[in-house]
This record gives structure tokens, C-alpha cells and sequence, in this order.
């Protein structure tokens, strides 16, 4: 983490997890949830990272290597992808958008140093340097007053999901309707975070993780790395996988898997008193020999407990349990039912 990054948010008095990994919030936790259930928030997303990619090869080698189409991703939107491994299951994923002709990667910070070393070695004579970005930072906007929030800003407001509006060194990409990214330089943080906080509230990356279960939003992390073929996760049905593509890395499975419909595991908004974590396993009584699911993403709920995304073996996701065949008891609904 940029060390300038970090000392702005404890001078904002944000308060860091015990490994200092990620900002777990401004001092109460129970009340930034409740504000992102009604409220706009301003969430620092410490939790995620960027890398670029630049160079007169950059874009076939993203391409090549990625699951969606760069060649033909526009300059005016983002886009989701996976980077697969040779067995088609997910390595990372990203959010990927272009500026200044470079390639910008969101993906979640614990997967930098992985995707630093291992995505280079396929470059080979390429013309592509990829590296981290870090001297840019993002936040999260989200609520009922975000378009004003920026506006007021002097921050455009993308009208469009996954569309993305430039202004100066700032980038914005708005999500879904009320919920943006601001991607700015940290040198220009202290007066953007001003303008941003006098209507927006501070809060925590776990109330970020809470917005993406309500939106569906598949991270991969370090706890789920290559446990998902795209399928798993719905991935394909946010634009995350084009079949109409060349060769990546897996794309033979994961083409098989989409046309031979073989996929039994899917995406699922899972909630449950006990506490969640990425990486979970789950079980279920009706298939006691082996694992029916795995934690994708989680967070505490406004409502109290956890919620969180999940890949379940759609046959038995009505009796599901945390961790052991009599763990706690989760509630499910398919995300794409």
C-alpha cells in the first residue's frame, strides 16, 4: 500500500485491520452498514489494486491472455475479465478500461504480487511492460446522492453501467446506477476526499464487500484462486467471457464447459448468523462425501449476521451448511436463477 495513502487515512482517523492490510473503517462499523443501506457512502477500496499494462503489444497480449475481448473494448467503457489457468479456472480477475493508451487492471490487492509474477512470463517478445500503479488510488462512491456527490465534486457521472468518463488524471467508472469508481492520483486526494466527504460518509472496505454481494459482484481473491471455471461464478453473464474470441489460457474448457452445459456449480447471495469467509468451505448432508460450495466473497449485514456470494452445486444449495455437515445453517438464492 502506498505509504502516502495510508498515513491520509489515519489522519482521517481510519482505522486499519490488525494486519494492516486493508481499512476496516472510521470507528463504527455497525453504523457506516447502516448508512450504505440508505445513505451515500465514500469507501477508500484499500482491498483492491491496480496494475497497467502499456506498450505497442499491450492490447493483443491482454487479449490473448484474458477471458472478454480487448481488441474491440472501447475507449469510453470498462470491462470484466478472468485470466484463467491452463485448467480453465480463474486465476484473477479484473476490471479493465484504457487511458492515456495504456491498460488499466483492477483486482484485488492480494493477487498483485502473484499476478506480477506469473502474468510477465507469457509476454516473451512482446512489446508489453506491466506494472503496479502505485501512485493511483480508488474509491468507492455509492448511494442515493452519488451523481450529486460528484457532481459537486467536478467529477463527471458516467450514465451508462461500465462506462467510463475521464477527467484530467481522474477516471470514473460507474458500476451499476448509484454505485461509481473514482481512480485518482494520491497527490490529489486530500482535496478530492474533501469535496467527496462533506455529503458522502466514510466508511470501511467491509461495507464495500457488503455492496458487491447486493450487486453480485464476483471478485476472485488469494483465498479463491483458481477454485472457479468462469461458469462458476455467473462470470459469463456480466461480459466476463467472450466464446467468440481466439485462444486464452483455458479457453478450451471453458468453451466445452459452456456448450456441453456441464456446469453444476453457480453464483448465490448466501446469508447465515455465523460469520462468512472468502474461501469457506460448504457442505451439505445430501452429498456427504465431498464439499458442495466455497465462500466467494462476505461481509456483515446491516441486518445483523453475514451475508455473502457463494459457488454451490445447484442440487443441493436448499440445505447448506458452514464448514461441516451439521455447521450452521445458510440461506440461498441463485443470483441468476
Amino acid at each position: 500500500m502506498n505509504p502516502n495513502w495510508r498515513s491520509f487515512l489515519e489522519s482521517a482517523a481510519g482505522v486499519f485491520s490488525a494486519d494492516g492490510a486493508e481499512l476496516s473503517g472510521f470507528g463504527d462499523l455497525a453504523g457506516e452498514l447502516q448508512a450504505a443501506a440508505g445513505q451515500t457512502v465514500l469507501v477508500p477500496l484499500t482491498h483492491l489494486a491496480q496494475l497497467e499494462a502499456h506498450g505497442d503489444d499491450a492490447q493483443s497480449f491482454l487479449h490473448n491472455q484474458f477471458t472478454s475481448d480487448i481488441n474491440h473494448l472501447p475507449a469510453e467503457r470498462a470491462q470484466h475479465a478472468g485470466w484463467c489457468s491452463a485448467k480453465g479456472r480463474m486465476q484473477a480477475s479484473f476490471l479493465v478500461w484504457q487511458n492515456a493508451g495504456a491498460y488499466r487492471l483492477l483486482l484485488a490487492a492480494d493477487l498483485v504480487e502473484f499476478t506480477l509474477k506469473r502474468l510477465p512470463m507469457f509476454i516473451l517478445r512482446a512489446k508489453v511492460k506491466l506494472a503496479a500503479c502505485a501512485e493511483r488510488v480508488v474509491l468507492g462512491l455509492a448511494g442515493p446522492q452519488a451523481a450529486e456527490v460528484l457532481a459537486a465534486a467536478g467529477l463527471p457521472c458516467p450514465d451508462e453501467d461500465l462506462a467510463l468518463a475521464l477527467a484530467g488524471e481522474q477516471e470514473v467508472v460507474r458500476l451499476e446506477a448509484g454505485r461509481y469508481l473514482i481512480v485518482t492520483p494520491v497527490s490529489a486526494l486530500p482535496d478530492l476526499w474533501q469535496k467527496l466527504s462533506v455529503t458522502a460518509r466514510p466508511a470501511g472496505v467491509p461495507v464495500w464487500r457488503w455492496l458487491d454481494v447486493a450487486a453480485a459482484f464476483p471478485l476472485v481473491t488469494l483465498a479463491t484462486k483458481e477454485e472457479f471455471v468462469p461458469q462458476m461464478a455467473d462470470f459469463e453473464k456480466i461480459g466476463g467471457v467472450s466464446f467468440h474470441k481466439g485462444c486464452y489460457p483455458g479457453q478450451e474448457i471453458v468453451a466445452r464447459t459452456q456448450y456441453l452445459g456441464k456446469v453444476k456449480r453457480h453464483l448465490f447471495r448466501v446469508s447465515c448468523a455465523a460469520e462468512l469467509k472468502a474461501g469457506d468451505v460448504l457442505h451439505s448432508p445430501g452429498n456427504p462425501d465431498q464439499s458442495v460450495g466455497l465462500i466467494m466473497s462476505a461481509a456483515a449485514a446491516p441486518q445483523g449476521g453475514f451475508s455473502g456470494l457463494a459457488v454451490i452445486q445447484s442440487s443441493h444449495a436448499d440445505n447448506v451448511r458452514l464448514g461441516a455437515l451439521d455447521g450452521p445453517l445458510l440461506q440461498t438464492a441463485a443470483v441468476n436463477p
